[in-house]
């Protein structure tokens, strides 16, 4: 089939199309006028134009034509133009639909071409063209190679000046450490780089003897500027590098440095992100180094096998006398290869295990061998591990057989009464322990009574922590009726205990004979108003041991401290010199009574009594 289109403008534009095939001949002409019409055969066009006729033909059975006419021309044209009829041998209907869509889409059709090509045509005139692609000028030449010399800064000025003042806080911190003997430089966190600029000013240093670089965001990589620094300082005596992530790596790299390192007798590496590798290699460096003294492993991911491969170090090393493995993994496992390894040691002086899950079958081998350990232990601290009544029973005998022990951490336990009153029944026959941590032990009344009554017979222990026990009134009262005459406790410690303004008064009371406590710890206990009271009589009367007061958490308000602060004007020869009341219902009058109490005091004794609210 052969098509021929042809296109005609005038003042409204009309579009003639005609179809040949084989068979039928079809015209139809399409009018933009106002009544959007389409017609065929014969149709009077009107005004007619010069025609410029384009062909088409993309295919060779297919003509594609546009005729455009303008003014011009006479009666041969319109009689041309009336020509314009077709014989075709099937004629059909057109569709008004097409029709009237045709006539408003091909003038829109024809204004935007007309626009986009002015628009080129514009862009062209006034744009200049690139000399050179922009892909292009971005590509870096084949071939060529960069490099800067040195001292060239590519940084921004604010970079520039971030860097400076890095540079010079640097420079102070190498200063300190060539100037002083005694440096804290926790928390800057200068890093790797740091630490390799700071390093240097350790090499042969005379002057430095404890340095702490903690937390400073250290890693392995960091601690080989550690390297060849260390081996030649013999100055240095303490090193703190806890809280910096340095790994199994970086604990196996310093190891490998301190064997050579005749100096430092200090070594502190707590949360620093190391398990049972590194603590081989510093077990392994335990038995070659002889100068270490303390050594600080708390809250890493120590576990059964590190604590095992310690416990042979501890066997082998005769100049340990600290160890602190607070918070990591040892279990039952690791308590009883620990165990193993104190029984021949004959220099640890503090054991540090507390947060270790060890359990009464952990604790029950632990003490199995620190009764056959040769050597004097001074502190053994076992708070948090999960001990039961039965294990607090084996621990009790060691305490009971021990002549060096000073301090005994069960803290956070739970050993109940019957576990407290085992440990009563050991400290009977004990002389030498001087601090008592029983907190947290579900501890009632009752095994209270038992501590009270070992009390009265001992005049050695002086810290008795026994807070957080639900002891209540009548523990409170047991306690004090031995305290008030008996006993030698400087620090007694019984924050929620349970014990209201009845146990208050109780204590109280002791504290108008007692000569011996410095310092009172009564917080979370409820007290309110009326407890208050109860302590001001107390204060009223001349007390020249007790030199804290800590009272907060206790609902008092106004009127009990209006009580206390008259206490403190009415008593001359007071010598307390802290008062906690933090986080009770003072208003500013409350608060401001006891301020000019305060202030009363200084007047009076030329002593600063510091209120905390």
């Amino acid at each position: 089939m052969v098509s021929t289109s042809a296109l005609s403008l005038s003042s409204h534009l009309e579009i003639s199309l005609a179809f040949r095939s084989e068979h039928t001949t079809q015209l139809w002409t399409l009018s933009s006028t106002k009544s959007a019409s389409l017609r065929r055969r014969g149709v009077d066009l009107g005004r007619h134009f010069t025609l410029v006729t384009i062909n088409s033909e993309p295919l060779s059975s297919r003509k594609f034509v546009i005729r455009a006419a303008a003014p011009g021309g006479g009666s041969s044209r319109r009689s041309g133009s009336s020509r314009r009829v077709y014989q075709e041998s099937q004629a059909q209907t057109p569709i008004a639909p097409v029709t009237q869509a045709a006539s408003y889409i091909l003038p829109a059709g024809a204004f935007v071409i007309a626009t986009f090509v002015l628009w080129k045509l514009v862009e062209k005139i006034l744009v200049p063209k690139s000399s050179k692609p922009v892909a292009e000028e971005d590509k870096p030449t084949s071939g060529e190679k960069w490099s800067f010399s040195q001292g060239i800064s590519f940084l921004s000025p604010s970079g520039a000046k971030v860097e400076r003042e890095s540079r010079m806080r640097l420079n102070d911190f190498a200063r300190e450490l060539r100037s002083f003997s005694s440096i804290d430089m926790s928390g800057r966190n200068f890093g790797d780089e740091g630490l390799f600029f700071l390093a240097e000013s350790l090499a042969y240093n005379q002057t430095a003897e404890e340095v702490s670089f903690a937390a400073n965001g250290i890693t392995a990589k960091g601690i080989m500027a550690f390297d060849g620094i260390l081996q030649s300082n013999i100055a240095l005596k303490s090193l703190n590098l806890s809280g910096n992530s340095i790994g199994d790596e970086g604990v196996k790299c310093l190891c490998d440095i301190l064997v050579k390192n005749s100096g430092i007798q200090k070594l502190q590496l707590s949360s620093s992100a190391f398990g049972d590798e590194g603590a081989k290699a510093i077990a392994e460096m335990l038995k070659k180094n002889s100068t270490l003294r303390v050594i600080e492993l708390n809250n890493n991911l120590i576990d059964y096998s590190g604590f095992s491969s310690l416990a042979g170090a501890i066997l082998e090393n005769k100049t340990i006398l600290s160890i602190y493995l607070n918070g990591n993994y040892g279990g039952p496992l690791g308590a009883s290869a620990l165990a193993k390894g104190l029984e021949g040691n004959k220099s640890l002086r503090e054991l540090y295990l507390q947060g270790n899950s060890f359990g009464d079958e952990g604790a029950i081998a632990l003490m199995s061998g620190l009764s056959s350990h040769k050597g004097k232990l001074t502190v053994l601290d076992l708070a948090n591990n999960s001990i039961g009544a039965r294990g607090a029973s084996h621990v009790a005998e060691y305490i009971k057989k021990s002549k060096s022990l000073l301090l005994i951490n069960l803290y956070m336990n739970d050993i109940g009464d019957e576990g407290a009153e085992k440990v009563a029944e050991a400290l009977k026959d004990n002389r030498s322990v001087t601090n008592v941590d029983l907190g947290g032990n579900d501890i009632h009344a009752k095994g209270i009574s038992a501590i009270a009554r070992v009390l009265k017979d001992n005049s050695v222990i002086s810290a008795l922590e026994i807070g957080y026990n639900p002891i209540g009134p009548d523990g409170a009262k047991a306690l004090a009726e031995v305290l008030k005459f008996h006993g030698n406790v400087k620090d007694l410690m019984l924050g929620w205990c349970q014990i209201g303004a009845t146990g208050a008064e109780d204590i109280a009371d002791m504290l108008r004979y007692n000569s011996t406590i410095s310092s009172l710890d009564l917080r979370a206990n409820g007290l309110r108003d009326e407890g208050a009271i109860c302590l001001a009589r107390s204060l009223k009367v001349v007390n020249e041991s007790l030199v804290s007061l800590n009272l907060g958490f206790n609902e008092i308000r106004d009127e009990g401290a209006f009580a206390i602060a008259q206490a403190l004007k009415s008593n001359e020869d007071v010598r307390l010199t802290s008062l906690n009341l933090m986080n009770n219902f003072l208003t500013k009058l409350g608060q401001s009574a006891i301020t000019d109490a305060s202030d009363h005091v200084f007047e009076m004794n030329e002593k600063e009594l510091t209120i905390v609210f």
